[in-house]
């Protein structure tokens, strides 16, 4: 405090020692107006964000015309044609569907695997230092490890399926409908569970030890305690981690294109695959700018009800 406010008064000093044309260039930038030292941020912020959403607004009320090689106005055809698309309606349940088993599973599994690892005992220190490996791997490369592993002939999940009668050696994992879209969800189960790990194990580290000291001495189970101290103490930690990792499921691109490419039949059809294929397959700009501009704003409704309704604060 007693620093800002010697920061200020050095700074008044200078400016009263200026003269007067001086003083009137440097006032903006004293402390009490800081817009040009924000200024960098607000034009990068304009460029790499205001702009490109305006840009897609703009687009989904036009559409490319091959054969003349320009932009037209169709108004808003787009948006009628998305209304009456059924495919658009199938992608969007398959991304629902993922999104909710991918980010429950994770969330399951990534408290469970912080509960094992919270300790101080020898060698758990390198456990959670090899957590961070599968976060360093690109998505793609992990779509074609699994797309491997997965492989019926040769791949190791496969033949561990097979083994234990969960499998049948005629129908592939990747090949089927009913299993295909389960077949994605594992490779970012695996790469995207540790993110979770890290969060809810830094939290864990950061609780009061006194609720748990009162707790074993009334005699309290683990699960009592769990339940009734862990989980309302780690709710926030638990909301901010939804959070995050729900927006990037929700937009989840790179496992179903390099895994399935949508298929068998529209079983992996999600949302921002469907969109990239209408841009850069089939042309057309300006639908593929509406379907994402419908998924931002579900992401943007989804997560400010999350927040609303988990108290979550920035």
């Amino acid at each position: 405090m007693s620093r800002n406010v010697s920061a200020a008064t050095g700074q008044h000093a200078l400016l009263v020692r200026h003269p007067g044309w001086l003083r009137l260039l440097l006032r903006p930038f004293s402390g009490d107006t800081p817009f040009p030292w924000l200024a960098p941020l607000i034009a990068m912020l304009l460029l790499f964000t205001i702009y490109p959403l305006i840009y897609n607004i703009w687009l989904s009320f036009h559409e490319y015309a091959p054969f003349r090689r320009q932009l037209e106005f169709v108004g808003l055809d787009n948006w009628r044609t998305l209304w009456q698309d059924t495919r658009f309606w199938g992608s969007l349940g398959v991304t629902f569907t993922y999104f909710f088993i991918v980010l429950s599973v994770q969330v399951a599994l990534g408290m469970a695997i912080a509960l094992l690892l919270d300790s101080d005992e020898p060698g758990f220190g390198l456990l959670r230092a090899l957590l961070t490996l599968t976060l360093v791997v690109p998505p793609a490369i992990t779509g074609m490890m699994f797309l491997l592993m997965q492989d019926p002939e040769f791949g190791v999940i496969t033949y561990i399926l097979e083994s234990i009668g969960l499998l049948d050696g005629t129908r592939p994992i990747l090949s089927t409908s009913s299993t295909a879209l389960i077949g994605v969800m594992l490779a970012d189960i695996w790469q995207w569970t540790p993110f979770m790990v890290l969060i809810f194990l830094a939290g864990l580290r950061s609780l009061p030890p006194e609720p748990f000291e009162a707790a074993m001495l009334d005699g309290a189970s683990p699960f009592q305690i769990f339940r009734r101290i862990t989980l309302p103490l780690m709710s926030k930690v638990i909301a901010v981690a939804v959070l995050i990792r729900g927006i990037d499921v929700f937009r989840m691109f790179d496992y179903v294109f390099v895994m399935t490419s949508g298929g068998p039949g529209t079983s992996t059809y999600v949302l921002s695959l469907y969109a990239w294929q209408q841009t850069f397959s089939f042309v057309k700009w300006g639908y593929g700018a509406t379907i994402s501009l419908v998924s931002l704003t579900i992401i943007l409704i989804i997560a400010n009800l999350f927040i609303k309704l988990a108290k979550v604060r920035w």
